[in-house]
């Protein structure tokens, strides 16, 4: 079975080189999507479209609904109600088509073969995909080839799983906090692979904790909050969203609050030796106000991070969901026995 993956014809071209296939089109299609586990309403009415081509970041904090969205895009279970398709086809029908790669956070890599011996295992159950070793190159995966799974780190088991993702030339990528396990040089070698596929015209949507991930790498972020999207933009405009900041040098007279306190801002002043620093929606506004009263000089305004945002959009108690084991991911796999 080993032998035979390393010589199994290459990958369909009818839709899986996105290189050469057209970037146009829709890539996800989420109309009025739920998702619910007894009272646990895990995805609550998601409207989402996906282009191909688009890189998506997938953002929200532990329980959103971000693994449960992606686990109905994967067909591992359906929508309550609401509509979804993948590449304009049923999410199963996508998958079992070879249209769609995973990179996921499952165990269920088996721990005494190799690196190789797994992609290989694996490509044998695919009628045509691309050679074992390129799959392996392109997950940066090579060095760690004759290494046991058992062996192999958390980020190197994640560089396992992105190669098995590509074995059928995916025309889309869905990836679960992908770099999870990884140290800073890991990550920052994983994003540079994942770069290229993307450059090859790949749609790839990925949730991560990481938001100088988010910020980096995609052009569009989709923020979840309580299993619905409450932003929906690129970086830009997401971190437009939030409160920017301005900090100068403080020339008097009066207090940096007092002159706050008049033009209505947020009381959060912050001192830094002879600078001082205000949080305002319209820096524009305040730095008329500064430079007309002489009241500051060496200006200098920045955007709101896309931590801030985050945490400000995100605040709040945040309900049980599918990132609790003994709720909708036990419901899940409760889902998948029945079928």
């Amino acid at each position: 079975m080993i032998t035979r993956a390393e010589t199994t014809a290459p990958a369909p071209t009818d839709h899986q080189d996105p290189a050469t296939s057209s970037r146009t089109g829709t890539a996800l299609h989420a109309t009025g999507v739920h998702r619910h586990f007894g009272s646990v309403r895990a995805v609550d009415g998601v409207d989402l479209s996906v282009d191909r081509g688009e890189i998506v970041a997938l953002l929200g904090p532990n329980g959103a609904g971000k693994t449960t969205f992606l686990d109905m895009v994967l067909g591992f279970t359906e929508p309550t109600s609401g509509s979804l398709s993948v590449l304009g086809a049923s999410p199963r029908r996508a998958v079992r088509a070879g249209r769609v790669g995973a990179v996921l956070q499952t165990e269920g890599l088996l721990a005494d073969l190799t690196v190789k011996e797994t992609v290989s295992m694996v490509a044998a159950c695919h009628p045509r995909h691309i050679p074992v070793t390129e799959a392996l190159e392109r997950a940066g995966a090579t060095r760690i080839a004759t290494r046991k799974v058992k062996k192999c780190s958390g980020g190197e088991r994640q560089r396992l799983r992105f190669a098995l993702a590509l074995l059928t030339e995916p025309d889309l990528l869905l990836l679960d906090e992908p770099t999870a396990g990884m140290d800073v040089r890991a990550r920052q070698e994983f994003w540079a692979a994942m770069h290229a596929e993307a450059e090859r015209g790949r749609t790839v949507i990925f949730a991560t904790h990481y938001l100088q991930e988010a910020s980096d790498f995609a052009d569009r972020i989709v923020l979840m909050r309580q299993g619905r999207v409450v932003v929906d933009g690129s970086v830009q405009e997401v971190t437009g969203t939030g409160q920017r900041t301005l900090s100068c040098r403080w020339t008097g007279p009066g207090t940096p609050e007092s002159f706050a306190a008049q033009q209505g801002l947020p009381d959060d002043v912050t001192h830094q030796g002879d600078r001082v620093r205000f949080s305002a929606q319209d820096t524009d506004a305040l730095a008329r106000a500064l430079l007309t009263e002489g009241l500051g000089q060496e200006l200098e305004i920045a955007a709101a991070s896309l931590d801030q945002v985050f945490l400000d959009l995100t605040a709040g108690p945040e309900p049980g969901s599918e990132d609790t084991p003994d709720t909708s991911d036990t419901a899940a796999a409760t889902d998948q026995k029945g079928r």
